[in-house]
């Protein structure tokens, strides 16, 4: 490339000089012409501090860097630090496509036309250029990354743009492999400004990275190419970008507050006395609530359920506030009767808004909304020794599925059986209550029925979207649960227990997959994979769910070696689900207690679970997950007792529960 600035260049230098600068009188053209300052040119250039053409749709200089142009005022115009993270974007955009022209250059100077450089937007028509009348200076502010070669020809890149040049062929010696189809890696870009009273309160930027890459082989005779200098494409327009395997829904539920618009601002009202709160919700508690939900359809959480209920529902916000001061609470070691004040306040002014709007027998859905973000919403925070007053949350069920019928949505579970259905939010998180709740209990679920004719039907009601785990597998859970209610009402006798235990044994292995299929759910690059990560929480719903069966086999006891091959199975599957603060830990509570519950004193399933709540922290004594913990320590210390008495009891962990006046709902 040439290195002589070019005629704009020296405009724009003469144009931002003041009167008595050195750089207007060395500069004729800046005495014969002064220029005005547009205020109408693209915010890229203007964060850039670069003369702007104005071109329509995108201006020349953004072409001609492969940088997103954006005259509409984007998010990240009005953070100063979103404003400086941008600009470390661009700057990166443009050493990498400094260095492509470079390097390209180099390698193909017989040719007319250069392929485009790697830059975050994909290769047009526009990012081809003619090289002989690239004379654009190099960027003051772009400086060379350190520790990069400049001088290192990108040959893996220059081959995959140019298909009609023969790659040299490496096939004679053994250390080399031909080159593989062209990876590409898509970033996702996410940015939510959030809006109170008109006042900007917090603004969110995430990126979601979805790649088929692969590192190149290494050889002794080729530059290396470290995984970390591998250029990421940010791909601003998400479309049909993805691999096969990772192919996602973005529109997948049917929310109850349809969808979002893309200039949607909340504007929730609180008191000033309640705006802490409401910020430490949002910042804090409103990302443990729907993980999983995160990892499917990322931001929709936020932006279809919580927000807009938020912003209509005063009984859901109330709700919320009250967790947030239990949230509060918890993490901060806050003590005194102010904190506890403002849990019993929300908590009864929730209570209290939903018996008037039963009394009212109107608006159904915003009181179905409330009710289940009341249930749900605890297991997300709190320590087990809470004892503020509260309604238990099977109470609170009981009007749940009183709204739910009333709302006619098992009816519509069961008449949708197209493949591209929306199944109703508010159902599909009622269901995953309704069935682990009903194992809690020692009940049958109450939709029970529902959940057999979708599992004959082989459809789906969200389950695998929201919670991780296939919907099919949590159809059968259902009626391992109906089963355990017959055999706790003694509604059975042992010979057709035993006939259904095989049965529905039978039934779980139709839903087995190859073992090879159940890998690390991140990729090499460190995005992670939704279909894989649900694939391997399926897995361990299953194991869970073997250990659920065989426990209510007539006489069966936890020493048995079936049960323990099942515990040792089930710890070794734990393998492939991530740890520690930001893993999913804490979306297998009810696998890991039933499983845990059938552990020895000598199993390695304590050994194991003993390592995911060190690598969990503070974080292991919160929610459900902490309830369990204390749940299961209770249960291990009068089964290891029995043990060494001799007694030989089974202690079932619903008698413990029931033993310490615990009223759990561990999901």
């Amino acid at each position: 490339m040439s290195t002589q600035p070019s005629a704009q260049t020296g405009k724009s230098a003469a144009m931002v000089a003041p009167k008595d600068s050195p750089a207007k009188a060395s500069s004729p053209k800046a005495t014969s012409k002064m220029h005005r300052r547009s205020r109408s040119g693209c915010f890229t250039c203007r964060l850039r501090r670069k003369k702007c053409d104005e071109g329509k749709n995108q201006c020349k200089a953004c072409k001609h860097l492969g940088l997103k142009c954006e005259y509409k005022r984007p998010m990240w115009w009005s953070n100063n630090e979103q404003r400086k993270q941008q600009k470390e974007t661009i700057k990166n955009i443009i050493k990498r496509t400094k260095l492509s022209e470079k390097t390209t250059t180099q390698i193909g100077k017989a040719h007319t036309e250069t392929p485009p450089g790697l830059s975050h937007s994909l290769p047009t028509s526009a990012t081809y250029s003619e090289a002989t009348v690239r004379t654009r200076a190099p960027s003051v502010e772009s400086q060379p990354s350190p520790g990069y070669d400049l001088n290192q020809p990108l040959l893996h890149d220059y081959y995959d743009f140019h298909p009609h040049i023969a790659s040299p062929s490496y096939d004679t010696d053994a250390h080399y492999q031909p080159f593989p189809p062209t990876p590409y890696e898509v970033d996702i870009k996410t940015e939510r400004q959030m809006y109170v009273n008109d006042i900007p309160t917090r603004h969110d930027s995430t990126i979601s990275t979805f790649s088929t890459y692969q590192p190149p082989p290494a050889h002794p005779n080729l530059h290396s190419f470290p995984e970390d200098e591998w250029i990421n494409q940010d791909i601003y327009n998400t479309g049909d970008m993805f691999s096969n395997e990772e192919g996602l829904d973005f529109d997948f539920f049917d929310f109850s507050h349809g969808a979002p618009q893309a200039s949607q601002q909340a504007l929730i009202q609180v008191d000033d006395c309640d705006r802490p709160l409401l910020d430490h919700f949002i910042d804090n508690v409103l990302r443990l609530i729907f993980p999983i939900l995160e990892v499917n359809q990322h931001g929709s959480a936020r932006s279809e359920v919580i927000i807009p209920a938020l912003e209509s529902n005063k009984c859901y916000l109330h709700c919320c506030l009250s967790i947030s001061a239990i949230h509060l609470r918890s993490t901060r070691g806050l003590q005194g009767t102010e904190i506890d004040n403002d849990i019993l306040r929300h908590r009864f002014a929730t209570i209290a808004e939903l018996c008037e709007a039963l009394k009212l027998d109107a608006n159904h859905l915003q009181i179905l909304e409330a009710t289940l973000g009341m249930i749900f919403f605890q297991c997300s925070v709190g320590r087990p020794d809470d004892a503020l007053r509260d309604i238990s949350w099977h109470q609170h069920f009981q009007a749940a599925i009183s709204l739910v019928r009333k709302l006619e949505l098992p009816h519509a579970k069961v008449n949708d059986n197209n493949a591209r259905a929306h199944p109703p939010f508010n159902m599909t998180l009622a269901s995953w209550i309704d069935i682990l709740g009903a194992t809690m209990l020692g009940r049958s679920p109450e939709f029970a029925d529902t959940y057999r004719e979708k599992n004959q039907s082989g459809s789906s009601s969200g389950l695998c979207e929201l919670m991780g785990c296939d919907d099919s597998m949590m159809y059968l859970i259902s009626e391992i649960a109906c089963l355990d209610a017959l055999k706790v009402s003694n509604g059975i006798n042992d010979m057709q227990l035993c006939q259904l235990i095989g049965s529905l044994g039978t039934s779980l292995d139709t839903t087995e997959v190859p073992p090879d299929s159940l890998t690390w759910p991140y990729s090499s690059t460190g995005a992670i994979r939704p279909r894989q990560l649900s694939r391997n929480m399926t897995s361990i719903f299953r194991l869970a769910a073997r250990i659920y069966l065989c426990s209510l086999v007539p006489n069966k006891t936890k020493e048995d070696s079936t049960m323990q091959s099942l515990v040792d199975r089930f710890t070794g599957s734990l393998q492939i689900i991530p740890h520690g603060p930001d893993g999913f830990d804490r979306s297998i509570v009810w696998p890991l207690l039933i499983a845990g519950s059938q552990s020895t004193a000598n199993s390695v399933f304590r050994q194991a679970f003993a390592g995911r709540i060190a690598s969990l922290g503070e974080h292991a004594e919160l929610g459900s997950f902490g309830r369990m913990v204390r749940l299961l320590e209770e249960v291990w210390h009068q089964s290891d007792e029995a043990m060494r008495t001799g007694s030989g009891q089974n202690v079932h962990w619903r008698d413990v529960m029931q033993q310490k006046g615990w009223d759990f709902l561990l999901i």
